[in-house]
């Protein structure tokens, strides 16, 4: 399978019941699974410029996280972190995949851990980018999920993602880049005009903020010793939301990191920015897999 081959399968959407959730999926490659899991407020297509290199030698699965891209679900708890990661869980039985790596950036990440504990057994290696670290709360994100609470948020909501000046404000996705060019065009017509032109998918940004809690985050100081599959870490060192010193003090509480690499001017969302460092970087860590 060529580059542009597995680029091509990666577009097209699947969809699996899982549980209440519907969720959509998207895959391509040959070889071992890796599962990909986005963070806030994207979907599985920001996997879209690493994934033709990593299907050379995996077969990728990148999910839409519930209440973003195109799946969905009734239940309040399964836009949790716990909820999250139960539904990914149900979706990979249900498509027959039992042992797989697993990679997550931003808050996919922390949904990724808690996959990773429902089933160690099936977690075979664990890439952790750019993610939320018990005990650190991220710049506006706390600010965000208080407003979330009062009557009209998504309305606003909709409003600050419509602004391009607060888009690439510090409040928006200033902080995820080093290139604020990168905003405007395809991220901002793939991840954030679908939430400017429709209402429930705003609806269900708020129910995320809602439902993801950070003492939930914070037991993950004593969690993390529960994941002992190899763990390794690709960060982006110039993240303000989740500073690399922070990231490095909190490797300690894994029984078996496999490696730390930095991309230096990198920020959070590095698969966007930084893709081909990002695919080899991934590709080095997980060579042993089989």
């Amino acid at each position: 399978m060529t580059q542009a081959e597995a680029a091509a399968e990666f577009a097209t959407r699947r969809f699996v019941d899982a549980g209440e959730a519907r969720v959509c999926y998207r895959k391509a490659g040959q070889g071992p699974a890796l599962v990909l899991v986005h963070g806030f407020p994207l979907s599985g297509l920001t996997w879209r410029k690493v994934v033709p290199a990593l299907a050379q030698r995996f077969t990728c699965y990148a999910f839409d996280l519930v209440g973003f891209g195109d799946t969905t679900s009734p239940a309040a708890y399964d836009f949790s972190s716990e909820g999250q990661g139960a539904v990914i869980q149900r979706a990979l039985r249900a498509i027959d995949v039992s042992s797989y790596a697993l990679m997550g950036n931003d808050t996919g990440a922390w949904i990724a851990r808690e996959l990773a504990l429902l089933e160690p057994q099936n977690v075979t290696h664990l890439v952790l980018t750019n993610t939320e670290i018990p005990g650190h709360r991220p710049p506006w994100i706390p600010l965000y999920q208080r407003l979330s609470t009062l009557p009209g948020a998504s309305i606003g909501f909709r409003q600050v993602l419509a602004s391009r000046f607060m888009r690439r404000s510090g409040m928006g996705f200033g902080g995820c880049f080093t290139n604020l060019e990168l905003i405007d065009g395809e991220f901002t017509e793939l991840f954030v005009a679908p939430l400017v032109a429709t209402p429930s998918r705003v609806a269900s940004l708020v129910e995320f903020l809602v439902q993801m809690k950070f003492v939930r985050l914070d037991r993950f100081a004593q969690l993390h010793g529960k994941l002992t599959m190899p763990v390794s870490f690709v960060w982006g060192a110039a993240d303000p939301t989740f500073p690399e010193h922070n990231a490095r003090a909190m490797i300690s509480q894994f029984p078996n990191v496999a490696g730390f690499a930095s991309i230096p001017s990198g920020k959070l969302f590095i698969q966007e920015e930084f893709p081909e460092q990002v695919a080899a970087l991934t590709l080095d860590a997980l060579a042993h897999c089989s």
